[in-house]
């Protein structure tokens, strides 16, 4: 197989569960009827489950992974029950299996975006240097968690946080292999990248009319600074991953005090 081929594939595969839930919320929305008995946030819930237990039962995750989903999946979930409060968007549709407001299949959502991170890692050998600390990464990633929930009372420092985070990855490049050849590329290339696919999902649940943002109308793309908060909460799932399993510390190299 030639290398973009094997490029394309190891992507696809290291997004396989949040690519299987996006399809399932297309699907879903083709045609669902409100009065049926099984309502759609309840049908996306029971596949997000089905799809978690397949692939721990197949070994596509471990255990001490499905830990590091568990995290990040409770922390969007609790951010999606605050901002759902605060009238930053809303899920219209009503269902069994819903907290707040809030669908449960929202926190398996969220898990997608570590589970692709590990994926990755792996599918790619990724290496990255040089590397911050990690308790340099833990403090920018908790106050970008917290920037979420206390921008709404006090100051945003979401600028700061850009600019923290260019500060600490700008040196860094991100080392993976396709084939048997070994390529790099700058690590705030690869956040954007990411950045950029998660907008596109989020278009994707908009369309669907999964959610919606305040004030967005049908039919609208999402507002693109939606981007950028996606950018920083990347960096919040990769200080979990590299917290939850420390196996994956030995993918990077620490940059030296």
């Amino acid at each position: 197989m030639e290398e973009p081929a094997i490029f394309v594939w190891k992507h696809l595969w290291a997004g396989l569960y949040g690519g299987l839930l996006g399809l399932a919320m297309y699907l879903s929305a083709l045609g669902w009827q409100d009065g049926w008995a099984l309502p759609r946030n309840d049908l996306l819930f029971l596949v997000a489950v089905a799809l978690q237990v397949a692939f721990l039962a197949l070994h596509v995750e471990t255990p001490s992974e499905a830990r590091a989903l568990a995290a990040f999946g409770l922390m969007g979930l609790g951010m999606e029950l605050f901002k759902v409060a605060e009238g930053s968007w809303s899920y219209e549709q009503e269902g069994v299996f819903m907290l707040g407001g809030v669908p449960l299949f929202v926190a398996f959502a969220y898990a997608a975006v570590p589970a692709t991170i590990m994926r990755m890692l792996r599918l790619f050998d990724m290496r990255f240097a040089p590397f911050p600390p990690i308790w340099a990464l833990s403090i920018l990633a908790a106050a970008i968690y917290l920037n979420f929930f206390t921008f709404h009372y006090t100051i945003d420092i979401r600028l700061v946080l850009f600019a923290a985070t260019v500060l600490m990855f700008g040196r860094t490049w991100i080392w993976f292999r396709v084939g048997t050849g070994m390529y790099r590329m700058p690590m705030l290339v690869s956040l954007f990248g990411v950045a950029l696919s998660m907008w596109l999902a989020e278009n994707l649940g908009t369309l669907t009319g999964t959610w919606r943002y305040a004030d967005q109308q049908m039919g609208e793309a999402v507002n693109l600074a939606t981007m950028g908060s996606w950018f920083l909460m990347i960096c919040v799932a990769l200080a979990v991953v590299l917290l939850a399993d420390r196996r994956f510390l030995s993918h990077i190299a620490l940059a030296r005090s």
